[in-house]
């Protein structure tokens, strides 16, 4: 086997991913959804500064109408809406991230050792992966929340624990097709041990597969930290947090709706943004977002 077959063999995946990478942007929804995303995370980062109030801070009745010096009205104990909308925004994706990274953390190197060394490996991390998959991932957070006394590391770990097993689905099923390849074959010849193969020769190939799903696991992540912290068993208050202000306000709804809508309409949009830029991302590649879905949900 040659060299120039070899490398001919590889190049076709990492150009393709290469260049999926750049040209997402062509579809207009992806330039919505990146637009949205920016607002959004601008927002999330930059709204402290911009607050007129501490979110903290009683500023006139309870649920007062939008007026002047709180446009979007006061919560349940009459803080301003706006800043406490304008503070709430980075735990939510902050904490988001942190769980989308440690479900990778654990599921792509199950994933592509699955894949790659199959026999009683595969076996043993499959089978794991199933028992995982079988446990209602709110009813593990709920235990996990109410066992660890609400601590949000305890939180953080849960989630990334019930993202990891549909990703190690995705990248076991993307390094079988993989492993086969030519290229992999010639640095087995070549006396490459399994790290250098995985790190060099397989998942620079699996690439594309798993920019697709990160949009999907990320939304996951929103999701469930969102509806632990609108159950009252994420962050506590007086913490402001979009999910959270859903919660303390609903009680209201039709008397001030405001502290109820603008947040939902935040956590909505970031939703809506990452999911259309997951979208764009997969189509560049020639993914099915819709493929990647169900293994998205841990289904």
């Amino acid at each position: 086997m040659s060299t120039t077959s070899v490398a001919a063999d590889s190049l076709p995946k990492i150009v393709t991913a290469r260049r999926g990478r750049m040209r997402f942007l062509r579809f207009w929804t992806s330039r919505v959804g990146l637009a949205m995303l920016v607002f959004v995370v601008l927002v999330a980062l930059l709204g402290p500064v911009f607050a007129p109030h501490s979110p903290t801070e009683i500023i006139g009745v309870p649920f007062a109408n939008p007026g002047s010096g709180w446009p979007f009205g006061t919560d349940f104990l009459g803080r301003d809406v706006l800043s406490r909308v304008l503070y709430g925004g980075r735990s939510l994706i902050g904490l988001s991230v942190l769980a989308t990274i440690g479900g990778y953390a654990i599921g792509l190197p199950a994933g592509l050792l699955a894949g790659y060394r199959r026999g009683a490996v595969d076996f043993v991390l499959m089978r794991g992966v199933d028992v995982l998959l079988a446990f209602p991932p709110l009813l593990f957070l709920l235990i996990v929340a109410t066992g660890t006394t609400e601590s949000i590391l305890a939180l953080v770990v849960a989630v990334a624990i019930i993202l990891s097993p549909g990703l190690t689905r995705i990248v076991r099923a993307a390094v079988l097709d993989v492993s086969q390849r030519s290229y992999v074959e010639a640095a087995l010849v070549r006396g490459e041990g399994t790290p250098r193969i995985l790190r060099r020769e397989i998942l620079p190939n699996i690439l594309g597969v798993i920019l697709a799903d990160v949009g999907l696991r990320l939304t996951y992540a929103i999701l469930l930290i969102a509806a632990m912290n609108f159950l009252g068993l994420g962050l506590q208050p007086p913490k402001a947090d979009w999910a959270l202000m859903i919660s303390e306000n609903r009680i209201a709804l039709s008397l001030q709706p405001w502290a109820v809508f603008v947040p939902a309409i935040f956590i909505a949009c970031l939703v809506v943004s990452i999911n259309l830029i997951a979208d764009g991302i997969a189509r560049s590649l020639g993914t099915s977002i819709e493929a990647l879905g169900g293994e998205a949900q841990g289904r």
